[in-house]
């Protein structure tokens, strides 16, 4: 019985030793801890200096993804003998002259994915499709009235690249204000802006005057980069040839440039809707009433990508 009980005593000496050491390295981890965090804050605010000094600063980061599958005598499907596959390619890309009485800022997207399914029991071309197919680049110039605002002129160009090209496709020419509250913010106000549209679909695609608003927001965050990017233009002659469109992209470095990205992209754009609308009811073999701005249904626009990342 002695025996039993100086075990349990020593037991609960050891637990309680245990608990205290326990205690007393948290008490350590802790000043730690603050120290570190203050230590990235100073990080933070140096990067934040080294960009806002004068010169170029360039940058580029995309995403790469791709699912592959085959099926052989897999009868539960309804095609049993059947492969399919999935890429996307998705590029973002910046240079950007930052100087005391102007700046030039340039950037590039581009986002592109195909799909394929092929039913072996179907005789025909079953290849790779395209799935997301998205080009812009654009390029705005300030000369600076003070520190945060700058009289500014903006050429961006949209458009598709492997279907289609130019067809349609959206040339946007303004000038007006641009407001740079951060070096990694940039804000475009532009009440005079005219949207050249190129389009061989004339029915559905016009050109227009307008205001063009642009949101830039590209940063860094350890190994955080991220590009979230909102253009809007508002036309003065009808509410239907306005449209925007909403893009945002994430990669996390893990290795040597290499980890993981995410995008993601919205547009509303109600030209786009029409004329997919008419080449569905063109397409009928005994078409329906012709579809027109009051009657087509504009839903909303998007697209994602998931996969590998890159960053330059």
């Amino acid at each position: 019985m002695k025996k039993i009980s100086l075990s349990l005593l020593f037991a609960f000496i050891g637990l309680s030793i245990n608990a205290q050491t326990a205690e007393e390295l948290k008490k350590e981890q802790a000043p730690k801890k603050v120290e570190i965090e203050k230590l990235q804050g100073e990080v933070n605010s140096l990067q934040d200096k080294i960009d806002a000094l004068n010169g170029w600063k360039k940058g580029a980061f995309g995403t790469i993804g791709a699912s592959l599958s085959g099926f052989n005598n897999w009868y539960s499907r309804t095609a049993p003998n059947a492969s399919a596959g999935n890429i996307g390619v998705s590029i973002n890309g910046y240079a950007n002259l930052i100087e005391d009485t102007y700046f030039w800022r340039n950037s590039g997207t581009i986002n592109l994915g195909w799909i394929k399914l092929d039913d072996e029991s179907i005789d025909g071309d079953e290849g790779f499709e395209t799935a997301t197919d998205v080009f812009t680049i654009s390029s705005l110039y300030g000369r600076r009235l003070n520190k945060k605002w700058a009289l500014s002129g903006l050429v961006e160009y949209r458009t598709t690249i492997i279907d289609n090209f130019n067809d349609p496709g959206y040339l946007d020419i303004g000038a007006g204000l641009t407001w740079t509250p951060t070096s990694n913010l940039v804000v475009v106000m532009h009440p005079g802006n005219y949207n050249f549209v190129f389009s061989d679909a004339s029915t559905a695609f016009d050109s227009s005057l307008g205001a063009k608003i642009v949101a830039d927001y590209t940063n860094k965050y350890g190994g955080l980069s991220l590009k979230s990017n909102l253009s809007i233009f508002q036309s003065y002659s009808d509410g239907d040839l306005s449209n925007w469109t909403f893009t945002n992209s994430f990669a996390y470095t893990i290795w040597n440039g290499l980890g993981l990205g995410f995008e993601l992209g919205l547009r509303n754009n109600k030209q786009e809707a029409l004329n997919n609308a008419i080449n569905l009811n063109n397409a009928l073999a005994a078409p329906l009433t012709p579809p027109t701005f009051s009657t087509v249904d504009n839903k909303l626009q998007s697209y994602w990508l998931f996969g590998l990342s890159y960053a330059l």
